[in-house]
């Protein structure tokens, strides 16, 4: 008995050894990101605690297998939700999104809204948000796979002359332990009519057995940055947990070889410097990192390349850009605008692509680029020839032939409207215009407030009825209709042309540096403020240049002379003020049009500010009614 006791003892000793051997063997792949096996070493966990639970999720999660991303998340939020990060509740809605279950999402990620204590403008619904951001599309993608898709991850293309160098795994080498797939490496393809093929190996020098992906190529054509693994040898490349991080590579077209391949100086060994993109005068290279510092997982940075080669310090481009998330594989068009991946800005569902126009080192608010383009699982790697209206962009959406596929798209071509505004008499240019534009039912569409060389420009439709409008203080608004054909031109010849007031009209001119309607003198009876019928007759001349011009608002002033008291005087200067407002009002002018002030004795014309200084006719200048124009 005691032998079987003995025996017993060392079974369940030994079992419980291999059962934390498994548990050890299970985390280490994990910190590895070896993500597929040790989901099958977790699986036999028992029991599966809160943090077996979350590291099941993130195995399946970042592996893009959502239906057993999602199975281990609810279990883990079932029992744990009161205790786990709020990652988790974002992973979770995330995951949701990429089984369709968008409602069931939008539930979590307000929680995790409200856990991390944000505050968003309305409350978040993923189907909703996408309806009205469609219907703010102008220009539609016309969206289609590319032929030289495999079975394997085929991801970040890159324009390279004619040609598009893109990343694949199709190499048949070395597996990569996060996905079981080989490392990846650089291939270029043929664009046939849009379409991407012939797929071939880029270069035996940039090539290894380590990673190469996302490349980005000077104009041209004899310089090239990409992400890679230790390419150079310089240094091991791994950080404390054994994982490989990827580095910026520079190499540069000698002799019909790529060589000089040097890593960036702002490269380590203990974060991440991935997805080179130049700037349009390539004088500024972007980049994703998570270097310390970063808002979230990852963010995009931003390096100045020196003229002697060199590089500045990289800069953040700030939480308007990045996210408490992910943003990743920037590129920036040849019209200053970035496009870029997150799933920290609201989207349809894992990584989508936004753009950002870039004005001045500054970035607009980014703008989803619509379900068309997006789809709830990642969409990223977004590039984008604007003159020919072509581009392409990666996804692992269903329906693809790998883990990740290449799609290209088309754009409707951008038609524009462009001009300037003048001076219709001495036809000098107006700068600080506002220029509107207007569609067909008067709605306002655009409008921008042109600089010093007094031009605008605007983007239209073609098949379109438009109304172009200027307006500029002191200046008779002026407004143009016209229409769009079939090929986007323009039916009329646009010149936008602004008359002054003060030319439109002899009565209005400029005195005591104020543009006013002159009119001869009105009169008021002795302390009254009645309008006497010969006053009637001057304002008179003010309410036909109104109606003539119903853009123009006037300020109504009323002065007296220096006699009688301050406060007496300041009292009926109001009075007389707002009895000629209200006149010119009873004579149809919009009181919007208008504005009373009266100003007592406080703005003489002449020398006459004290009692018995001055003749009748003198004091007489100080008492008048003005008419300036305020627009």
């Amino acid at each position: 008995m005691k032998k079987i006791t003995f025996l017993l003892f060392i079974i369940t000793i030994s079992t419980q050894l291999m059962v934390a051997q498994n548990l050890d063997r299970a985390n280490n792949l994990f910190k590895t990101r070896a993500y597929l096996d040790a989901a099958e070493l977790f699986l036999n966990e028992e029991p599966k605690t809160q943090e077996i639970l979350e590291k099941l999720g993130d195995c399946y999660y970042f592996n893009n297998e959502m239906n057993q991303a999602e199975l281990w998340y609810k279990t883990l939020l079932e029992s744990y939700e009161a205790n786990v990060d709020s990652n988790y509740l974002f992973r979770y809605s995330q995951t949701l999104k990429g089984v369709k279950k968008f409602k069931e999402a939008d539930k979590w990620f307000q929680k995790y809204q409200e856990k991390e204590q944000l505050k968003p403008a309305e409350k978040p619904e993923t189907l909703t948000f996408f309806e009205a951001l469609n219907k703010d599309t102008k220009k539609p993608y016309v969206v289609t796979k590319v032929s030289i898709n495999s079975k394997f991850s085929d991801f970040g293309p890159a324009f390279f002359g004619e040609k598009v160098i893109f990343a694949s795994a199709r190499n048949n080498g070395k597996l990569y332990d996060w996905n079981n797939q080989p490392y990846l490496d650089l291939y270029q393809a043929d664009v046939n009519n849009v379409d991407l093929t012939n797929a071939i190996p880029f270069s035996k020098t940039i090539n290894t057995k380590m990673h190469e992906s996302n490349a980005a190529f000077t104009k041209d054509g004899t310089t090239m940055y990409f992400t890679g693994n230790n390419i150079t040898g310089q240094k091991i490349g791994r950080d404390k947990n054994k994982v490989n991080q990827l580095s910026i590579y520079k190499a540069q077209f000698v002799n019909n070889e790529w060589t000089n391949i040097t890593d960036l100086p702002f490269n380590s060994d203990q974060y991440s410097v991935e997805h080179a993109a130049l700037s349009p005068d390539e004088k500024q290279l972007y980049f994703a990192s998570d270097m310390p510092g970063t808002i979230g997982s990852f963010d995009i940075f931003v390096v100045d390349i020196n003229a002697d080669g060199t590089y500045g310090s990289p800069k953040n481009l700030g939480p308007k850009i990045n996210t408490s998330q992910r943003e990743q594989f920037p590129f920036v068009s040849s019209k200053n605008i970035l496009y870029f991946a997150s799933d920290g800005h609201f989207g349809m569902g894992g990584l989508d692509i936004f753009k950002s126009e870039i004005s001045n080192d500054t970035f607009s608010t980014p703008k989803n680029l619509s379900d068309v383009i997006n789809s709830n699982l990642d969409d990223f790697g977004f590039i984008v020839d604007e003159e020919n209206g072509i581009g392409y962009f990666s996804s692992n959406r269903e329906g693809g032939m790998g883990d990740d596929d290449i799609y290209r798209f088309t754009l409707e071509k951008t038609y524009y409207l462009n001009g300037f505004v003048k001076n219709k008499n001495s036809l000098e240019l107006l700068p600080g215009t506002l220029v509107t534009l207007f569609d067909d039912k008067n709605n306002a569409i655009n409008e921008m407030i042109i600089g010093d060389d007094a031009a605008y420009s605007f983007e239209i439709e073609k098949n379109k009825n438009y109304k172009i409008r200027g307006t500029k203080k002191l200046f008779n608004p002026s407004e143009i209709e016209f229409s769009t054909n079939q090929k986007g031109d323009v039916d009329k010849d646009i010149f936008l042309s602004l008359e002054s007031y003060e030319d439109s009209e002899k009565a209005i001119v400029v005195e005591n540096e104020k543009t006013q309607i002159k009119i001869n003198p009105i009169y008021f009876d002795y302390d009254k403020w009645d309008i006497r019928p010969d006053a009637a007759i001057e304002l008179n001349n003010v309410v036909d240049i109104m109606k003539k011009y119903p853009d123009m608002t006037i300020e109504i002033g009323a002065h007296t002379d220096v006699r009688g008291s301050d406060e007496y005087n300041m009292i009926l200067s109001h009075k007389r003020a707002k009895s000629v407002m209200e006149y010119l009002i009873s004579q149809g002018i919009s009181k919007d049009n208008l504005k009373s002030e009266g100003f007592g004795e406080t703005q003489p014309l002449n020398h006459c500010v004290k009692e018995g200084i001055c003749k009748e006719e003198e004091y007489a200048i100080n008492r008048r009614c003005e008419f300036v124009l305020s627009n």
